[in-house]
């Protein structure tokens, strides 16, 4: 017992940063569990932005990474972010530590070197934000071969998807009408929630269908609104937001397995599939599209070609490219509805001209012969109210 007891001293002593040690080859399986001050140990080859943002906002202590977060070959986003965010982050340890460091247990992070306890267990590049853009100005030269690669691939996935694009063929059918309407998307995306506070006029004003995507479902429910169309994992989403009362779609793939459903099942809710190899995000504009919407609004979604790029969003980018090419001058910003809708004079400014205008009116009646005429006649109005007033008590 004293023993252990100058062992947890000494570890709390030691310099760098402590945590609980979640370790999985699966990133996405990994991103379901870790918490605040866990350091994570994952592998991932050029680590993407829809991971980094997950990390920063589940609080974790720390990242180390197998594999080199930034592997030159475009200039994807994540290192960025969890350095940007304060999290240090331990590079290119090899895939051995996946094996040598036991999940659940206490590791320590300092400088270049993962240690458990006094031990060193991995050692790698500890980027920094110098390191980072170095990285950056020669992975853009990659850039060119990711065109390349997404000009292939748009190819591909229109041959197996031309259906669906073209034809809106194994949209499934929704209770909720869009035809002729305001469809507000909201997917998780980087600054989603704050867009989606900027639009609070928009949707009073034009009361728009919701649709939340994934965590952007939980968003939507947790500013107040009740999300319409809900669509993603299951597994992603809040219970309390899935029973909200918003139809449920689940994204399937294309041989009809529908990961998900099972919880979907357990809650006693109903849902349909969609079956198709897009991302949540397109569905969901598909879906807005096929139903005939007058308008789709989005926030959360990414904006810049470096988003566009970034590898975790590889493998969907071509039904992203064909999706937005599909629904076309349909498809406005949020940011940009935002701009256009906030009103132009404040109440203030209003309020202020209208006293003026009563302040010019009052002056040219006091000053003219016809003031003392409506002078008089508000006195004696002002006199048979009050005597009025009086008769009512006596």
């Amino acid at each position: 017992m004293k023993l252990t007891g100058l062992l947890a001293r000494n570890d709390d002593t030691l310099p760098g940063v402590t945590g609980v040690a979640r370790v999985d080859r699966k990133t996405r399986e990994l991103l379901r569990r870790v918490g605040p001050g866990d350091i994570v140990v994952l592998d991932q080859l050029d680590l993407d932005r829809t991971t980094a943002d997950a990390l920063v906002k589940a609080e974790v202590a720390g990242v180390v990474n197998a594999s080199p977060s930034i592997s030159g070959r475009f200039p994807n986003l994540g290192p960025e972010i969890l350095i940007a965010a304060g999290i240090p982050l331990l590079d290119a340890v090899g895939t051995a530590v996946l094996r040598t460091v036991r999940d659940g247990s206490r590791v320590r992070l300092h400088e270049d070197t993962l240690y458990t306890g006094e031990k060193k267990v991995a050692s790698g590049t500890r980027q920094t934000r110098n390191s980072i853009a170095d990285q950056m100005i020669e992975a853009k030269a990659g850039m060119s071969t990711q065109l390349e690669a997404f000009s292939a691939n748009t190819i591909e996935f229109l041959r197996r998807e031309r259906t669906l694009i073209l034809d809106g063929v194994g949209v499934p059918e929704l209770r909720v009408s869009l035809r002729d309407r305001h469809v507000l998307v909201v997917a998780p995306g980087n600054g989603h929630a704050d867009d989606l506070k900027r639009l609070k006029k928009y949707i009073a004003e034009h009361r728009p269908v919701l649709i939340g995507v994934d965590g952007g479902a939980d968003t939507l429910y947790a500013q107040g609104y009740r999300p319409d169309v809900i669509v993603g994992d299951p597994h992603g989403i809040e219970s309390a937001t899935l029973k909200s009362g918003g139809e449920v779609v689940v994204p399937a793939q294309p041989d009809g397995h529908a990961p998900g459903v099972e919880r979907i099942q357990d809650l006693g809710i109903g849902a349909v599939t969609f079956p198709a190899s897009g991302n949540a995000e397109d569905l969901a504009l598909l879906l807005a599209d096929a139903h005939e919407s007058s308008l789709v609004v989005t926030v959360g979604f990414q904006a810049t070609l470096r988003e566009f790029l970034d590898h975790g969003r590889s493998g969907s980018n071509p039904s992203t490219f064909l999706t937005r090419l599909k629904l076309g001058t349909k498809l406005v910003d949020g940011k940009a509805v935002a701009t256009l809708h906030r009103s132009r004079v404040s109440i203030g400014a209003v309020v202020l001209l209208v006293v003026a205008a009563l302040a010019v009116v009052v002056a040219a009646l006091l000053v003219s012969d016809v003031g003392d005429v409506y002078t008089d006649w508000v006195v004696d109005t002002w006199n048979s109210f009050t005597t009025w007033v009086k008769g009512l008590f006596t």
